[in-house]
């Protein structure tokens, strides 16, 4: 924590060297946080870049009393879901409603679920669903907080959360057995 506080001195008082220590040093885990919200790894190295622009900004706006990376960790978040909401790419399909997904294509090969392949689950589900099960389930934040950075109900972020939920427990239950699955929408 010290070593960090130095850093952040460093860094407002303009310091190339210190912007690039607090750059290398955060960049790789918050890439996996982008990529988590985003569904391709170019749209996630984007927000990678827009939130780093957004952390030096408003680094003096850093109180000095939590975690620096958990800091950093909602700056990313809250620069994700702009994204989604900016995007033409994205706008559709960040809709709330019950979309029906179907299997696309089976294939044989035993599945042991691991860590990447969770992931990979989540990352097919709707953007609106993946969105919403990671803020509450990855991230920690409440349906009340939620729905206002998303500009939603309460209710709607827990009926969102609870199908992206149930949704997952259905292509694990399927995947876990012989058959790995994909899935698209109806």
């Amino acid at each position: 924590m010290t070593d960090h506080l130095a850093l952040v001195k460093n860094c407002l008082k303009g310091k190339a060297a210190a912007q690039k220590q607090l750059y290398e040093e955060f960049a790789p885990t918050m890439l996996g946080v982008c990529y988590r919200y985003t569904k391709s790894l170019q749209d996630a190295e984007d927000v990678l870049q827009d939130g780093f622009v957004r952390v030096f900004k408003f680094l003096n706006q850093y109180n000095r009393e939590g975690e620096l990376g958990a800091w950093i960790r909602r700056i990313m978040v809250n620069t994700a879901l702009n994204y989604l909401k900016k995007s033409r790419k994205y706008q559709h399909e960040l809709l709330f409603d019950k979309t029906e997904l179907a299997v696309i294509s089976t294939d044989d090969p035993e599945v042991l679920l691991n860590t990447k392949e969770l992931a990979e689950l989540i990352r097919q589900l709707p953007t609106g669903y993946q969105a919403i099960f990671n803020l509450h389930a990855i991230e920690g934040f409440s349906h009340v907080e939620i729905g206002q950075m998303l500009g939603i109900s309460e209710n709607t972020s827990r009926s969102q959360y609870m199908r992206a939920r149930h949704l997952l427990i259905s292509w694990i239950t399927n995947t876990s057995g012989s058959k790995n699955k994909v899935y698209a929408r109806k």
